[in-house]
């Protein structure tokens, strides 16, 4: 297996999800400030030259979920993902695709305005936009935050690719000081991150 790989961006989940599986790969870095992306090479790979890419033989995937669901079932006996059929699946594709589709834009607004001008942050059009963006982070993040009163897994009471995604977009969230009155999902994020899996997939 060989995943196409830059810090910083998605193709951590499923560098972090191939170190907790343990398994041999290769992986492939990419410059992004050099457009190293933008090769013909890669361009051949992944069209719109964006990552991650996995090629497993025959088998290409490029988005990052569709990896990390590719390469649990793929390994079952490593457990991270509950056995299809089961009841505790059901619950496990709802929160991996609620991070994945609700979360991830959620934080990737209030990212963007992070990293606005500071002439452009203050005016009444992005401000107004601001608001209503925090309003409904806070609202997904509730759900989340209901989901984990009581538990430290999202899905089939043990470690699953559903926390993984979640977490490391939770820690997005975090760092752009995001949950600072969210002491449950910080702990989340920290349980999770803390792995060692997680610690070598980002360097």
């Amino acid at each position: 297996m060989k995943l196409y790989f830059a810090p910083r961006t998605r193709a951590s989940r499923p560098r972090w999800l191939l170190e907790e599986l343990g398994v041999p790969y290769e992986l492939v870095r990419l410059d992004l400030s050099t457009q190293e992306n933008r090769a013909p090479e890669f361009l051949a790979v992944s069209p719109l030259g964006q990552l991650p890419a996995l090629v497993d033989g025959d088998t290409t995937l490029l988005e990052p979920s569709a990896i990390c669901l590719y390469l649990a079932d793929r390994y079952p006996e490593k457990q991270l993902a509950p056995p299809p059929g089961s009841v505790d699946r059901g619950a496990y594709y709802q929160w991996l695709l609620f991070a994945e589709v609700t979360l991830q834009p959620a934080v990737t607004k209030l990212h963007e305005h992070a990293q606005l001008p500071e002439d452009q942050k203050s005016s009444s059009h992005v401000l107004d936009a601001l608001a209503k963006h925090r309003a409904w982070l806070n609202a997904v993040l509730d759900v989340i935050d209901t989901q984990v009163a009581e538990r430290d897994f999202l899905a089939a009471g043990r470690f699953t690719v559903a926390d993984l995604v979640t977490a490391s977009i939770l820690h997005l969230a975090n760092h752009l000081k995001l949950l600072e009155e969210r002491p449950r999902l910080v702990n989340y994020v920290y349980l999770h991150c803390q792995r060692p899996a997680c610690g070598r997939a980002v360097t």
